[in-house]
């Protein structure tokens, strides 16, 4: 039995979700989350409120995968050029996990292996408990809501990545995206800082497993700013 954020042609029966999805799923390899020595990454393993990151789904797009106290509800949405779409619903024990991609919608600002601008931090007043920040510009982004944009420059989203749990073995899978994507911008504007960075700047996509680490270990330093 599975619990998925989303599936092919269909979401899950849950009274916490839509009853009609907009938008495409965007389908890419079914990745295994595991960790650095290769065992798979449960949901229990995660820790409320803490940002944890995987590559999805290419080797070099970085991912935010948050487990929050509460239930996180589908959120339908629309991105820069007028396009509807459900922001998935939590997956896990909680249904509370849920991922998106860490490149940030207006400067294309991401979590590099030597410093990150845009991070999870605690909501400042008036705003949700948590938000995804990027220093670069001041976009703000609603983790609870399908990271949608509360403050800043910033014209979408941050695209969602679809997560599969398996109740039985707690086990997590990332299957594709949902939202307005921004990897072609990504490698065009990157590709060389890439390869420096990680020795290779190619549109290579994931296999069938990645690997899950705390922010701290994705990018040493992580800058904490506030407008």
């Amino acid at each position: 039995m599975r619990q998925a954020a989303c599936v092919a042609g269909a979401w899950v029966a849950s009274s916490a979700l839509p009853v009609v999805a907009f938008g495409d799923v965007q389908r890419y390899q079914r990745s295994l989350l595991v960790d650095s020595h290769g065992s798979p990454w449960t949901a229990r393993q995660l820790k409320t409120g803490e940002a944890f990151l995987f590559n999805y789904p290419y080797t070099v797009s970085p991912v935010f995968l948050i487990a929050f106290e509460h239930e996180v509800k589908a959120a339908e949405l629309i991105t820069e050029d007028n396009r509807h779409y459900a922001a998935p619903a939590g997956v896990g024990p909680n249904k509370s996990i849920v991922a998106f991609s860490a490149i940030c919608a207006h400067k294309l600002m991401y979590p590099k292996p030597a410093i990150s601008f845009i991070g999870l931090r605690s909501g400042g007043r008036d705003e949700p408990s948590y938000v995804i920040h990027c220093c670069g510009d001041n976009s703000r982004y609603d983790p609870l809501h399908g990271a949608r944009v509360i403050d800043g420059p910033a014209p979408q989203p941050l695209a969602a990545v679809l997560l599969e749990w398996d109740v039985r073995s707690d086990r997590l899978h990332a299957v594709g995206t949902r939202g307005g994507e921004m990897f072609d911008k990504f490698f065009e504007k990157y590709t060389k800082q890439l390869e420096l960075e990680t020795g290779s700047g190619l549109r290579k996509p994931c296999g069938d497993t990645v690997v899950v680490q705390p922010a701290a270990s994705y990018s040493r330093n992580w800058m904490s700013c506030r407008a």
